[in-house]
């Protein structure tokens, strides 16, 4: 099957570089029906998208700028964000005038084809690439093939809690996701079941071990401590503490038929830290069950796809 990436990661391509050198090469890619990408430089005052091109422009016509644009689902919005950023499309016409070569693309007829020949093909519990578009309180939004976007709300981004999805991700990030339902032809995603068990993760750590953290939550019996997004510990309770700080900790105990990890908190600084790179258990495949939960803990926490 033809890969349908999400947007920028064709663009630096050979394939992608060969196409856009010259005039003729990009006529052969509109015969052939083929998806490029460009960087968009410009919205117009009518809400065209202007991509330069190296020996003219290519205009995306507001109507060709995403699906659902002309029937009002999509707002412009997915338009003007678009600038300075890179963009698929497909080649439908080639002109000249006093201003030189002008392409006209559609974006519209690239997604339509990522969403008949890819994203239809999708199940629950597919493990697909995705790249983050930006951050809502709620949950981050991702591109998951050339500009079609899809949702994975904040509870579904990590075990470990956050505040706020940028906790865990930037906008431009590359990461995986799962499928976690599809209705009405929306596709709702999720991330935590690729970032391992508890017992995955606790094998990362020993007792007698001191690490780095971050503080989560803070409540009158104790303060929790993310060393990893999967997996927390709770600490002793501790004044000038709050969340979003970072804390270098001494892991007392690990203790799996309870799903605990004891910690002592050594120090604790405020968090200037960009977000991590994600290490994923899972990357690839399909999920049919997922179970956090250690044996005989006492506590059930299973994903079915």
């Amino acid at each position: 099957m033809k890969n349908y990436l999400p947007e920028g990661k064709l663009f630096n391509s050979p394939e992608n570089k060969y196409y856009l050198q010259k005039p003729e090469r990009m006529e052969e890619a509109m015969r052939n029906g083929l998806i490029l990408e460009g960087h968009a430089v410009m919205c117009t005052a009518e809400h065209d998208l202007i991509v330069e091109l190296p020996f003219g422009r290519g205009i995306i016509p507001r109507e060709e700028g995403a699906l659902g644009i002309t029937e009002g689902t999509t707002r412009d919005i997915a338009l003007l964000s678009r600038v300075n950023k890179t963009v698929c499309f497909k080649v439908t016409e080639m002109s000249e005038n006093e201003n030189g070569i002008e392409f006209r693309l559609s974006r519209r007829l690239a997604q339509k084809e990522c969403a008949e020949n890819y994203i239809s093909t999708l199940k629950c519990g597919d493990v697909i690439p995705a790249k983050v578009t930006h951050l809502e309180p709620f949950g981050a939004f991702v591109d998951i093939g050339c500009g079609i976007p899809s949702l994975i709300p904040i509870d579904a981004i990590s075990v470990s809690r956050i505040s706020h999805p940028n906790d865990r991700f930037f906008n431009g990030q590359d990461i995986y996701a799962v499928i976690r339902n599809i209705e009405n032809g929306r596709i709702c995603l999720t991330h935590k079941e690729l970032l391992g068990t508890w017992q995955q993760n606790a094998s990362l750590f020993s007792a007698g071990e001191t690490v780095g953290g971050v503080i989560r939550s803070v409540e009158p019996y104790g303060i929790f401590i993310e060393l990893s997004p999967n997996l927390a510990g709770l600490a002793e309770p501790k004044e000038g503490v709050h969340p979003g700080q970072a804390a270098s900790v001494y892991i007392k105990a690990l203790i799996p038929e309870k799903m605990k990890v004891k910690l002592i908190i050594v120090d604790v600084f405020e968090n200037l830290c960009f977000p991590g790179k994600i290490n994923y258990f899972i990357n690839s495949g399909r999920l049919n069950r997922w179970e956090y939960s250690t044996k005989n803990s006492g506590k059930t926490m299973i994903s079915i796809f």
